[in-house]
């Protein structure tokens, strides 16, 4: 079975604690503090295996955890790194924050390889914190947490053009014309139920990819038919073709069908309105007129041509009129800008998690002449960000602004160029 959703839940590894030990020798009465390090949590990584292209191993197991580190030893040990944890997934799959629906990442393109969240890290030991006035200390650093994060997983198929229409317009047989892909063709609704991908290699064409997007019908954007459940992969297409019954051999009228269709695909992504359309008016060997009757795929033409779509009549299952199709669909791909379509990152864990309720302070040490900013909700941000990174020291700045921590420290008198410190970080006010 063709899979490409999937909901799961993942969490990095936990920081191990630091220890708290002290020496212990025979000729050594007074031995100092050698509490070891807890080793770094185990990260979450997502990576594209070029051997898949389902997500049906998300839908049999849901949740994955990337392992602990460590506790800290005697004698300086430190603890062991929890094993990283390495999600393989297709080219094509957009993962976002299931509660939120933003996209986290698009493993597609060069993007290979993706760290989703990064182990905590491993508390320091006791030795760290001995002082002249304090040798013996009794206390160790806690490691920092895990994190967690419930997802959605989709694929978008990777293809430059997708076939859409009512069932039974042809789609299948258009495929199996220009590619190599052999989906099952039968004269009846929703013979395809699985999306197929075919790669179009005919002579003077350069190869390009296309795509059948199943089943699409009136009221799919709203969860009718099948066409739904394959909405998605459409939205990477630079090119639609929109194939349609010009002889209307179902009894529908082939102008309504257009139109359906296309209020469909709007309703579903307004962006997939503005692609480039090709109407291809199939079935033409199928039409047969009575003396003085329009044909209807002139009326076609006069209906969509004004609009700006090309409307080429082909008879798919003869093979007529077909390489003129995909003539004119790669000369419309050269046109546009060979860019991946790639859909930007809106949710960054890293740093949407450091958000917290947890309390702070904000203290003066009349000894070290400097600010001290502490509590929970400061150490959990602190595990959380790499403020080496530029979007990681913006969102620093980011979050001592809208947690009311320059407030607070306004309100304790600070001024310009006085030294604050958050446990290990040191840095001057200005404003």
């Amino acid at each position: 079975m063709f899979a490409d959703r999937a909901k799961i839940y993942v969490k990095s590894g936990k920081g191990g604690d630091g220890h708290v030990s002290f020496r212990r020798e025979k000729y050594v009465p007074d031995g100092g503090p050698d509490g070891g390090d807890g080793g770094q949590g185990g990260s979450v990584y997502l990576e594209i295996d070029e051997g898949m292209n389902t997500l049906s191993d998300y839908r049999h197991v849901r949740k994955y955890a990337a392992e602990d580190g460590e506790k800290g030893g005697k004698r300086n040990c430190k603890g062991k790194n929890g094993k990283d944890l390495i999600l393989k997934m297709p080219e094509g799959t957009v993962v976002k924050e299931l509660n939120s629906g933003k996209v986290i990442t698009d493993l597609s393109g060069e993007n290979r390889r993706f760290l989703l969240l990064s182990g905590g890290r491993g508390g320091n030991g006791n030795q760290h914190y001995a002082t002249s006035t304090m040798q013996a200390p009794k206390y160790a650093q806690p490691g920092q947490p895990s994190k967690e994060l419930e997802l959605m997983l989709e694929l978008k198929l990777i293809a430059d053009v997708g076939l859409v229409g009512f069932p039974n317009v042809g789609k299948s047989t258009f495929l199996t014309k220009v590619s190599n892909a052999r989906p099952e063709i039968a004269n009846y609704h929703f013979t395809t139920l699985n999306p197929h991908l075919g790669v179009v290699d005919v002579e003077g064409v350069e190869p390009f990819v296309i795509a059948d997007i199943p089943g699409l019908i009136e009221g799919a954007s709203d969860g009718l038919g099948l066409g739904h459940e394959f909405l998605r992969h459409i939205e990477r297409c630079k090119v639609i073709i929109h194939i349609v019954d010009a002889a209307s051999t179902e009894g529908r009228d082939p102008v309504e069908d257009i139109y359906a269709i296309n209020n469909e695909l709007e309703r579903y992504n307004f962006d997939i309105k503005n692609k480039p359309q090709i109407i291809v008016a199939n079935k033409a060997d199928c039409i047969f007129l009575d003396e003085g009757q329009e044909n209807p795929i002139d009326k076609i033409r006069k209906e969509f041509e004004p609009q700006g779509y090309e409307v080429i009549e082909t008879a798919a299952i003869k093979g007529e009129n077909v390489k003129e199709v995909l003539y004119r669909v790669r000369k419309i791909l050269d046109e546009i800008q060979d860019e991946a379509i790639i859909f930007e990152q809106e949710f960054f864990p890293e740093y949407m998690l450091a958000i917290s309720d947890e309390p702070f302070t904000v203290t003066y040490d009349d000894s070290a002449n400097e600010y001290l900013v502490e509590g929970p909700r400061i150490e959990k941000m602190l595990g959380y960000t790499n403020l080496e990174s530029e979007k990681g020291f913006s969102f620093f700045q980011k979050f001592l602004k809208e947690n009311g921590i320059l407030k607070a420290l306004e309100d304790a008198g600070i001024e310009e160029g006085d030294t604050v410190r958050l446990y290990d970080l040191v840095f001057e006010y200005y404003k």
